[in-house]
């Protein structure tokens, strides 16, 4: 009996759920639900790595490379939404507000759509791609310095005006640059960038200095600015050259400097020259000897410049007149100085150095070395051609004198023997009568 009523009891119950499943049904199919729209997002590499994280893994490289330079040529970190802007999409509206005035006038601006830009994207493309790699500034030959790998030789402009003084007609040279380091407390291995600067008008004034920061820029205009704080006036032998021939020394590096002529050009160190450049030398040779530490050599070549003696220094030292033989001039004599007071020719005893060259070079001779002669001076076969030149010997020099003389190759031999004339070629007769 107690079976018969459970399993009356089941099959109320499952009526009654059936019924209630079928209510809920009809109730569920006659509303209507509207589906949820929710982002999907599939699993990839680019979703687990954050962008910081993508773009060090294409612009990083090891501390090992790093040392061995191979971070120089790396692609550098983009801005990839660049050319959009907030309110301005591929649809065009407009947001009071937000991309124009909420007011015009006294109206109300309202929310438009205004029409579309077809050329959009591709400016937008093109503008990206101008601005993915950095415009290169193409510099002159001349402007590159010494290797154009290096800042050595370079421009850097006049030094900047200290308050109502301006740099007119100033230049600056970049002698040196260079990496140094020195070992800290709390920072440990600090390393800067050493810039030397020469600075100068072309017209005697010039100065120099070194100065030192963690920035290449700053060092820089450290370096002219305190150099145009510190300019010498060097005096110059008729704006072109030297006074005269020195010798000069800073530590163990020596130069030799000769004074020469008009044309002659700069023969020395490439920072001499820089120098020169600076100050207004056109014509000079120097040597140098010794150590060849460049601020050494700069520091040596303004000191020998700041100890020259001008012509009249000398003279009145002593106490005689000051000539000059110049070969343009067929070594005629030309006083160039005069003292107050001239010793007599009893005065001078012999033994004096009346040689002026060796005067100003303080007793110090310039050890000329003979040029090593070519290995086929004494074979056989060189002699035979010595004697089939000595005919020819002067043969320029000799058509040249000709030709000022007389206006044409003839010599003293040329009315005993008209024969010997040269004839002219018939294409100069018609020109000359053209």
């Amino acid at each position: 009996m107690a079976q018969i009523l459970r399993f009356c009891k089941i099959m109320t119950n499952s009526l009654r759920n059936d019924v209630c499943n079928s209510s809920i049904s009809r109730s569920l199919l006659s509303k209507v639900h509207i589906p949820l729209l929710c982002d999907a997002r599939n699993k990839t590499f680019f979703i687990n790595k954050t962008a910081d994280e993508l773009w060090k893994g294409v612009t990083s490289v090891s501390n090992a490379g790093r040392k061995r330079g191979r971070a120089k040529g790396l692609a550098r970190k983009r801005d990839l939404n660049k050319g959009q802007i907030i309110g301005v999409g591929k649809t065009p509206i407009l947001f009071p507000g937000l991309n124009a005035p909420i007011f015009r006038g006294r109206e109300m601006l309202r929310q438009q759509k205004l029409p579309v830009d077809p050329e959009r994207e591709e400016k937008l493309i093109k503008f990206r791609q101008s601005q993915s790699k950095p415009k290169r500034i193409k510099v002159s030959p001349l402007e590159r310095g010494w290797t154009s790998a290096g800042m050595g030789g370079r421009r850097m402009g006049p030094p900047d005006p200290v308050g109502d003084d301006t740099f007119d007609g100033f230049e600056s040279w970049i002698l040196e640059s260079k990496i140094v380091t020195h070992m800290t407390g709390n920072m440990g291995r600090k390393s800067r960038i050493s810039i030397f600067v020469v600075t100068g008008n072309g017209n005697g004034l010039a100065g120099f200095a070194m100065r030192k920061a963690p920035i290449s820029k700053t060092a820089i205009r450290n370096a002219k600015n305190r150099a145009g704080q510190k300019l010498m006036y060097i005096p110059r032998y008729k704006e072109h050259t030297v006074l005269h021939d020195f010798f000069t020394q800073f530590g163990k590096t020596k130069i030799f400097v000769k004074k020469m002529h008009e044309g002659y050009g700069l023969i020395c160190h490439r920072a001499i020259k820089a120098c020169c450049e600076a100050i207004g030398i056109k014509d000079m040779y120097a040597k140098v000897e010794g150590s060849t530490n460049l601020q050494h050599i700069i520091k040596a070549f303004f000191i020998g410049l700041l100890r020259q003696k001008s012509h009249q220094q000398l003279a009145d030292e002593k106490r005689l007149h000051l000539v000059e033989f110049r070969a343009e001039n067929g070594n005629y004599p030309e006083v160039v100085a005069s003292p107050s007071v001239v010793r007599r020719p009893e005065e001078v005893p012999s033994n004096e150095v009346l040689d002026f060259t060796q005067y100003v070079m303080d007793g110090k001779i310039v050890l000329q070395k003979k040029k090593q002669e070519p290995f086929y001076v004494k074979l056989p076969s060189y002699q035979i051609h010595l004697k089939k030149q000595e005919r020819l010997r002067h043969f320029d020099d000799t058509r040249i004198r000709l030709m000022s003389e007389h206006g044409r190759l003839r010599s003293f031999l040329t009315k005993q023997y008209p024969e010997a004339q040269i004839r002219r070629l018939k294409r100069e007769k018609t020109e000359e009568s053209e």
